[in-house]
């Protein structure tokens, strides 16, 4: 009972925010809609913040089970910008409410999951520290959700197929000659 109600629960929030800024759903709102009451609310959630980035948090783990059989960061990324275009009111009543913290934390989470994934099947076999390793997947993912952030401050205009295959194009062999200069710098 307790999963039912916490889907209902979310899925009032989600038709809210279709309908109006994140920062105007009120608890109130969202218990009215799906008819329960509002200490049922907050057993489940601490609030609406609470409640948004479990939301984020089920959609990052969507994304990567999606995404474990693709072969570049690109079909991965492309995959999750898709959920974002799929998604693009609720997403810009987020984006453009007062706090968007959650929404970018989302992005972040899913670009640097994306670029771990990556950049550890590129340094198979090669001698490169963890800590290089993770200098690279932090500056790729920061240009990742960097760059959909842009995206989303420019009205999600341009294709996002094309954007991340220009990009994929022009950094092409990028991550491969990180790998392998923090693999000569370790020999040296």
């Amino acid at each position: 009972m307790s999963q039912l109600t916490k889907r209902a629960i979310k899925e009032s929030f989600l038709k809210l925010l279709k309908e109006m800024p994140f920062d105007k759903i009120t608890v109130k709102e969202i218990v009215e809609d799906c008819g329960i009451n509002r200490n049922t609310f907050y057993y489940h959630y601490a609030d609406i913040y609470d409640l948004l980035r479990e939301i984020f948090e089920e959609k990052a783990e969507q994304v990567m089970r999606l995404d474990s059989g693709f072969d570049s960061w690109q079909e991965q990324f492309l995959n999750s910008t898709l959920y974002v275009l799929e998604n693009r009111k609720s997403i810009y009543h987020i984006y453009n409410s007062m706090d968007r913290r959650q929404l970018e934390n989302y992005l972040f989470n899913v670009a640097g999951k994306i670029m771990t994934e990556y950049v550890k099947k590129e340094a198979r076999g090669m001698e490169v520290s963890e800590d290089d390793k993770a200098i690279i997947i932090e500056f790729y993912k920061c240009a990742l959700a960097g760059n959909v952030l842009q995206w989303l401050d420019g009205g999600m205009k341009q294709d996002p197929e094309e954007f991340i295959t220009r990009m994929a194009v022009l950094q092409e062999g990028a991550i491969q000659n990180m790998l392998k200069t923090a693999e000569r710098k370790k020999e040296s």
